[in-house]
């Protein structure tokens, strides 16, 4: 993981990339890494409320500054696409 400033990127290994179904105008959005999850919640998610929702705002934000592993990020935005009804297809590389 590169450390700039206060915040940890993770290299792409770190986060296996998932697709995903947002909407219809969207055919489908690869998430490949925490800026992506990030961008993801924040400009096209279609709600903004939710127990998950939340969850993954803030374990995302913890696992770019590095507080948390990429992977808990990763889990807590699936569980965040699942409640809000959002098909998610793990991405094979």
């Amino acid at each position: 993981m590169e450390r700039v400033g206060i915040v940890a990127w993770p290299r792409s290994e770190d986060f296996a990339p998932l697709m995903l179904v947002i909407n219809a105008k969207e055919k489908h959005r690869v998430v490949r890494s925490l800026g992506d999850v990030a961008e993801a919640l924040v400009a096209a998610w279609p709600t903004g409320d939710g127990k998950e929702y939340i969850a993954a705002i803030r374990t995302c934000l913890d696992a770019i500054q590095g507080n948390v592993p990429a992977k808990l990020a990763r889990a807590a935005f699936i569980r965040a696409a699942e409640e809000a009804g959002i098909p998610v297809i793990a991405v094979i590389n």
